[in-house]
């Protein structure tokens, strides 16, 4: 058995959420230790990547607050990444807008619904006219009614969590490819962090385990109330010889969220993800299956058939961290004074992941979190 040296922090988990977490302890001074099994089926490496709280459909204020700030959050992390040497790349993070649209005319009362809750709060989403929202997506076909909202934005997962791992590295966290398998604890306090092969001694413990987080229930003594959903999600490119019939300049297009179906993101080079499937009895299966991608392509045709002639390039898969009602489980762990937690971000993890590390940070190193609100620090329950 290998004995690392004692960190200030370990963090277990190693996406975008646990890596945010050691980066902004390991900013504040501490020494982390950050531990990743690399399993497959990571929800930050498959997730389609929209930011657009200012859309969030439920009525529910301060949950809107909470991902205001995320966003806001998220656009000051890529600028603090450049700043600190690891520049995630303009490909990362860009503001590209998003249409709320309604395909037929039987939505109405649902899109109607929808347009006076995020008129209310953001007056800068406005209606525009079909003709306009295809102007917007050339690639869109009969639509019924669409908004406008210009702030929204688009992250690649993948491309942010090497850039944060590669900024933790340069401040000397430790990473550890490990699967953590147990804990050594000393009274109500966790003393170190163990694997197969490995032992990490550590003075506090975050638990930032994604969909996998639920597992440590047995070395903690209480239930963490996570369990995985599986999302599948299809990227396709347009051909080349189809790219000037749709139009050029992909990566300008909006992201497009329906109100009953499935979203559209694009990207640069002409790519478009589409997704995501909702399969939360599906445990930890991670492959891609006929019926999915089916469903995908069946949908994304159907929504813009602009985009019919398109390449498939691939299928991702990804496992959310649902908690049990659907928000994040932030904050000190019940029973233990050194374990913190930070999952249980659903399908909105790339938006909200990164801020909610900040907050568990700041609360692990004495720190002020900024706009904190009920979804912060103190939001862990057992039940």
């Amino acid at each position: 058995m290998t004995k690392r040296p004692s960190a200030d922090v370990a963090v277990v988990g190693g996406g975008l959420v646990g890596a945010c977490v050691a980066y902004e302890l390991a900013c504040a001074g501490a020494s982390v230790a950050l531990i990743d099994a690399s399993l497959p089926g990571r929800a930050s490496d498959a997730g389609a990547g929209i930011v657009s709280p200012e859309t969030f459909t439920e009525p529910d204020r301060e949950w809107f607050d909470f991902g205001i700030a995320a966003a806001s959050h998220l656009r000051s992390l890529v600028a603090r990444l450049r700043e600190d040497g690891s520049d995630p790349g303009p490909d990362a993070f860009a503001e590209c807008g998003s249409l709320v649209v309604a395909l037929a005319e039987h939505e109405d009362p649902w899109f109607t619904e929808v347009a006076a809750l995020v008129n209310a709060r953001t007056p800068d989403i406005a209606e525009i006219s079909a003709g306009e929202a295809r102007a917007r997506f050339p690639p869109l076909g009969r639509l019924w009614r669409a908004l406008h909202s210009p702030s929204a934005a688009r992250v690649d997962g993948r491309m942010l969590r090497t850039s944060v791992r590669d900024a933790c590295q340069r401040r000397g966290v430790t990473l550890v490819s490990m699967q953590a398998t147990g804990l050594d604890r000393r009274g109500d306090r966790v003393t170190a962090v163990r694997g197969a092969d490995e032992v990490v001694p550590c003075s506090a413990l975050v638990l930032a385990g994604g969909a996998w987080s639920g597992g440590a229930a047995p070395w903690l003594g209480v239930p963490v109330p996570v369990t995985p959903t599986k999302g599948q999600i299809v990227h396709v490119a347009l051909a080349t010889d189809h790219a000037d019939e749709v139009g050029a300049g992909s990566d300008r297009w909006p992201i497009v969220q329906p109100i009953l179906n499935f979203y559209l993101v694009p990207w640069a080079d002409g790519r478009v993800a589409c997704g995501g499937t909702f399969e939360p009895d599906a445990g930890f299966d991670v492959r891609p299956t006929a019926a999915g991608v089916r469903d995908l392509l069946r949908e994304c045709v159907a929504m813009a058939p602009g985009l019919a002639n398109a390449t498939l390039l691939e299928v991702r898969v990804g496992l959310r961290p649902t908690s049990a009602d659907d928000r994040p489980v932030l904050g000190p762990f019940p029973s233990l004074l050194n374990v913190h937690v930070c999952t249980g971000h659903g399908a909105n993890g790339l938006l909200l992941g990164p801020y909610s590390a900040a907050l568990v940070a700041a609360g692990i190193t004495g720190g002020a979190p900024a706009g904190e609100t009920p979804y912060g620090m103190g939001r862990f329950s057992a039940t």
